[in-house]
């Protein structure tokens, strides 16, 4: 298995690919350290993971403290930020502090700030998007961006305990009008009533979406489509630094790399599962999006051949 990360997007407009999401701030507590404000929020790991491989044009609200810095960050990989909204007041803030093994973590804070106000509003560009990835809001709001856009090819969309307790019609509604859902392993559960991973995402596809993606954290993801199922690893790291936006960095990768190629055959959404699974792998080795900033696609290229060389076996002799 190969992958071509040389590949130009088919469709050169700008919102060919649109993510809704946030673009925030999060403060961070790790085992290893700690970091105040840093760039953080779904829209923004997906975008800055998507760019790798193609345009992604973010839809979402900031405030007035939103630092050119970051905007520029966002800008430097590629990013159209035509969607970016800056409202009065200020941007939301997140802050959480993980547990030892890096796998749990406690909420300190969570300020929506101008977030609490937001309405996705698509301009008429982004109405014609090809591919639309729904970041974790209200499960209305998703539809709402569903109202808007015309004949999208493919939409994914994110989800959260949150909207599976107080809106679960609403996410169901979603769910009918969606190709593909990311969720981990508690949320299947949480939304399906049943323990097992296999027979919830059957349940999940049952709901509308095709595909179904559920993450395991450390233990990697399993890709349900149509009747495919396929597990990826986490790629194997010394060092985690920080699991900040691992999953929405996941998604950026998987929709990204499809979009890219504009191949949706289930041999091709496997390889779109090991470049999520390495996009993540490269988020979580530094603060935020640190180490996101500086991949590139040599570094993706390499990581994909070891990922290769990783799950690699003969044929059984018997």
């Amino acid at each position: 298995m190969s992958i071509d990360v040389s590949t130009a997007p088919l469709d050169a407009s700008a919102a060919s690919l649109v993510v809704v999401g946030s673009v925030a701030y999060d403060t961070i507590e790790t085992p290893l350290g700690a970091r105040e404000d840093c760039l953080g929020g779904s829209g923004t790991f997906f975008s800055l993971a998507a760019s790798s491989f193609t345009k992604a044009s973010v839809v979402a609200v900031v405030g007035e403290d939103f630092k050119p810095e970051d905007r520029a960050i966002l800008e430097a990989a590629g990013v159209v930020l035509d969607g970016l909204e800056q409202a009065a007041g200020k941007t939301f803030r997140w802050g959480g502090k993980y547990h030892e093994d890096m796998n749990g973590r406690d909420t300190l804070f969570t300020d929506l700030n101008v977030f609490e106000a937001f309405e996705p509003k698509l301009s008429a560009t982004q109405k014609n998007a090809g591919f639309v990835f729904l970041g974790n809001i209200q499960p209305k709001l998703q539809a709402h961006v569903l109202e808007q856009v015309r004949s999208p090819r493919f939409v994914a969309a994110d989800t959260m305990n949150l909207w599976i307790s107080i809106a679960k019609s609403d996410l169901v509604d979603v769910l009918r009008r969606v190709d593909c859902l990311f969720v981990n392993d508690e949320e299947a559960r949480q939304l399906t009533g049943k323990r097992s991973v296999l027979l919830a995402a059957r349940d999940i596809q049952a709901m509308g979406p095709e595909t179904v993606i559920i993450k395991r954290g450390e233990h990697g993801a399993v890709l349900f489509n149509g009747g495919d199922v396929f597990y990826v690893p986490a790629f194997p790291l010394e060092k985690v630094v920080d699991p900040t936006g691992a999953g929405d960095t996941f998604a950026g990768g998987f929709v990204g790399y499809l979009h890219a190629t504009g191949d949706l055959s289930a041999e091709n959404m496997r390889k779109a599962m090991v470049v999520g699974s390495l996009m993540a792998s490269f988020c979580v080795e530094g603060y935020g999006v640190d180490r996101l900033k500086s991949v590139d696609r040599l570094a993706i290229a390499a990581r994909y051949k070891a990922f290769a060389e990783l799950t690699r076996f003969g044929a059984l002799a018997l």
